[in-house]
């Protein structure tokens, strides 16, 4: 099946999992270590958003998750520069917004892909002195 279709579903089923918030430090945050470690430490995780210094993934419940969970990142945080993370239960608004990304087959790149008509606006005059 095709992810496109609407007729794909992740791993996960809707509202069964943890969403981990990450908040990586530093005034030019390395991603990326977290990210492989992530990927390699929980992999059916998937990675929800993604913000300048901040991660969201979303993980499946299997017995002993949420103590392998803490146990990672907590022991891993100084290393990859994890200023903080939060753990909790899919919300229901998190997975109404999964059920209709799905149902409408969005692809987060393309979500909002439509142009803007700009053709009628004015350019900007400077404010200062005429």
């Amino acid at each position: 099946m095709n992810k496109h279709s609407g007729a794909y579903l992740p791993q996960l089923r809707f509202g069964d999992g943890y969403t981990v918030i990450l908040r990586v430090g530093g005034s030019s945050p390395a991603l990326k270590p977290v990210e492989d470690f992530v990927q390699q430490t929980f992999s059916d995780s998937i990675l929800k958003e993604k913000h300048h210094n901040t991660l969201q993934y979303q993980l499946p419940y299997t017995q002993g998750a949420l103590a392998s969970i803490f146990s990672q990142f907590t022991s891993n945080q100084h290393r990859l520069g994890v200023e903080d993370y939060s753990v909790s239960q899919t919300t229901l608004d998190q997975v109404f917004v999964n059920f209709a990304r799905h149902q409408h087959g969005e692809d987060d790149s393309q979500s909002y892909s439509n142009p803007v008509d700009i053709t009628d606006e004015l350019p900007l005059r400077s404010l200062q002195n005429p």
